[in-house]
């Protein structure tokens, strides 16, 4: 049962970052690839039947934390408290700029609006790298067994380790990155004319940035992260690595669609190959006899196995949903 849970929370991290990603690379960029006032309401309509929706698998994954594994959630927590609340502010400023934006007549309000959604949709991004670098290197345990971090030490990966070092940052600008391609792909899916030329020529541009930081990150990791290559996650590797080629052929046959599908198990692959090479460590310690793996910090077998049914039942559910509702806005 503790294994089904590791899988259901990557699962949801998967589906959450494929879903929402899409939309956070689109406000990333729209500033830069939308030149008047209706490009830019073309974007916002190519993203506004999903980002809400979309926001929804981060509740999950907060959800099956609590459920399956409560002490994590809270340890985690416990250190990155600045880190959350930049993450819950700049969820709001999103959901607020869209709203104004749209209700505001004149000029100044409406550039300032989109400012502010590009802003908060490129600082997610890199405030989940951030927390994804962390998760990869280790974070400083007290003997409680709570996370005690600083914002930055010294700027290395070697204790003591802080928040922000030149690992979690190479990876957070690997995140921006990746989203960035990711939501230019789909607006060229999705839109026509100049908007989808210049959404084509970013994705172009992107792409040898992304491959470029994917092997520095790898080779990082080879240094910083404790992973186990496991037959699972070489072959996840070996998605991702298919999927990046496919992204590459697609684009420059301009079948942005097909393109679409391959960035989106390009970043699949890569989180569910983390996963699997990670367990079963749920939060990794700078000192690995200290960290805490899925089964120290699951709950009761009587929890999980209840937990289970109902969030199998809600993903059912909630993956209907989210089928027809993509159906209706395709």
């Amino acid at each position: 049962m503790v294994e089904l849970w590791y899988a259901l929370v990557a699962i949801a991290v998967c589906v959450y970052v494929v879903l929402d990603g899409f939309d956070l690379g689109a406000g990333a960029l729209h500033l830069f690839v939308a030149r008047t006032d209706a490009e830019r309401r073309a974007v916002l309509e190519a993203i506004g039947p999903y980002w809400d929706g979309n926001e929804v698998w981060l509740l999950a994954i907060a959800g099956a934390l609590f459920v399956a594994f409560p002490s994590v959630l809270a340890a985690a927590f416990s250190g990155m408290y600045l880190a959350m609340f930049l993450v819950l502010w700049a969820l709001a400023f999103r959901g607020v700029s869209l709203e104004l934006r749209g209700q505001s007549k004149n000029e100044l309000w409406r550039a300032l609006w989109d400012f502010v959604f590009c802003a908060s949709s490129a600082s997610l991004p890199v405030l989940f790298g951030l927390a994804l670098g962390n998760l990869l290197r280790g974070f400083p345990l007290d003997p409680s067994g709570m996370v005690v971090l600083p914002l930055f030490v010294d700027f290395t990966p070697a204790p003591p380790t802080g928040l922000i070092d030149w690992y979690t940052l190479l990876v957070a600008v690997f995140a921006l990155a990746s989203l960035t391609l990711h939501g230019a792909l789909f607006l060229a899916s999705r839109t026509g004319g100049d908007l989808q030329k210049r959404c084509k020529r970013v994705a172009t541009l992107a792409l040898p940035v992304v491959l470029a930081l994917w092997i520095a990150c790898g080779a990082a990791s080879g240094f910083v992260a404790r992973l186990t290559l496991r037959p699972l996650a070489i072959v996840l590797l070996a998605s991702a690595m298919a999927a990046f080629a496919a992204i590459f052929v697609m684009l420059r046959r301009e079948r942005f669609g097909a393109a679409f599908v391959a960035s989106s198990t390009f970043l699949a692959s890569n989180l569910a190959g983390l996963a699997a090479a990670s367990f079963p460590t749920l939060l990794r310690a700078v000192d690995d006899r200290a960290s805490v793996t899925a089964y120290d910090a699951a709950s009761s077998p009587h929890a999980l196995g209840v937990g289970a049914v109902w969030f199998l039942f809600g993903l059912l559910a909630v993956g209907a949903l989210f089928v027809r509702r993509y159906l209706r806005a395709t």
